[in-house]
């Protein structure tokens, strides 16, 4: 490549890139980092401070003459918003432009009631949380409890989702928000927000949602891996070798998601005569200290460690991050996943394996969501296009 080609590759949109970790760097910083001319570098970050992409950060120390000058990215220059749906819920979130969660309000929904009632009360928030924050849109990121074709946005038979088969989602966002529409199933979206969340310093993770069902979103070499069609981290419906426990009967041939999710657990204590019938019930009387949800519950992670031991010894993550519903207690069901995942993977595959509950907290969906759409909406090409219609 020509040093005429290069300027040319390297636009205003692509040098921006190196500036969203938030450093700040002088435009000499740049130009060694690039490669580029001093003055194609000065034009770039000209137009980005034009933009408000970006914002003088003071002067650098000087070395002789006139101290150079400093400029960073400015997260605060606009915003995007998160739709978080979940089978009874949805948070709905403003993050800034590095995808820091600014507000977030959650309302309860049955998502069964179909996408224009779910989706008319989210978005009647959103616009309310951009409204209070007189914040330019900059995207909009939607994750839901279904498998999604990410290129279309669709969901695509979702078994608790009736009526948002093959729907439109950014279709029917865009019709009420301005702004680039990403949409995902839920699992990746908490995938996309836990490495966020830490940083980008574990490029190899899997994050495993035990909760109604059971997921996993799965990042490889810093990338989120969809598969496909998007299908990718199906973890919930792969059959394996079920131990012998009180959560599987002799002969049991039942998926993974039917024998340890939430919902399996709380089948196997209503067997024993507790009453518990949802998630939130497994949750409340393992912090009352029950002995036989903790007991059941760490089973359950026996189980699933029988998967994850699947994925360790074929993906080689450093980290498997456990969440969801059950995630609040997460440390009956890694207890039991670790001595299965240790037993069962190669040693190498293990050597530096770490196995931890989430730190997204309720944020986590938000967070994701809002990276996501970020992603598409400051692409090189996305900042190029918006630096070319502000002339």
């Amino acid at each position: 490549m020509t040093t005429t080609d290069h300027a040319n590759a390297l636009t205003a949109g692509a040098l921006f890139q190196r500036l969203r970790d938030g450093v700040a760097r002088t435009r000499g910083d740049l130009v060694a980092d690039t490669g580029l001319g001093r003055a194609a570098v000065a034009a770039r970050v000209d137009a980005l401070l034009a933009a408000g992409l970006l914002v003088p950060a003071g002067a650098a120390s000087s070395t002789g003459g006139r101290p150079p000058q400093v400029v960073r990215f400015d997260a605060h220059a606009g915003a995007t918003l998160a739709l978080d749906f979940g089978a009874r819920h949805a948070t709905i979130g403003l993050a800034d432009l590095s995808g820091e969660p600014i507000a977030t309000v959650s309302r309860e929904l049955d998502i069964a009631e179909g996408p224009e009632t779910c989706l008319r009360l989210a978005l009647d928030q959103a616009r309310e949380l951009l409204r209070d924050s007189r914040a330019e849109l900059f995207g909009v990121g939607v994750g839901v409890p279904g498998p999604v074709e990410h290129s279309t946005g669709r969901p695509v038979n979702p078994p608790i989702m009736p009526g948002w088969d093959g729907f439109d989602i950014p279709g029917a966002v865009r019709e009420e928000l301005d702004g680039e529409v990403q949409v995902d199933n839920d699992v990746n979206i908490l995938a996309i927000g836990e490495h966020a969340l830490r940083g980008g310093a574990v490029d190899d993770l899997v994050y495993v949602k035990v909760a109604t069902g059971i997921g996993a979103g799965i990042i490889s070499g810093g990338l989120l891996q969809r598969g496909a069609l998007g299908s990718a981290g199906d973890l919930g419906h792969i059959h394996v070798r079920l131990p012998e426990s009180p959560l599987v009967a002799p002969g049991d041939e039942r998926d993974l998601e039917a024998v340890a999710s939430g919902t399996a657990v709380a089948a196997a204590l209503r067997e024993r005569g507790t009453p518990a019938h949802s998630n939130a019930d497994v949750v409340r009387l393992i912090q009352a200290g029950d002995a036989d949800a903790i007991t059941l519950t760490r089973e359950a992670g026996r189980v699933l460690g029988e998967a994850l031991a699947i994925v360790v010894n074929l993906m080689n993550p450093s980290m498997i991050v456990i969440g969801g519903s059950l995630g609040r207690v997460a440390d009956h069901l890694i207890a039991g996943a670790r001595e299965v995942v240790y037993r069962r993977s190669i040693p190498l595959a293990t050597q530096h394996l770490r196995i931890e509950p989430s730190r997204g907290g309720v944020t986590a969906g938000v967070r994701g969501a809002a990276t996501m759409a970020l992603q598409a909406a400051l692409s090189p090409a996305a900042v190029d296009r918006r630096l070319a219609a502000q002339g």
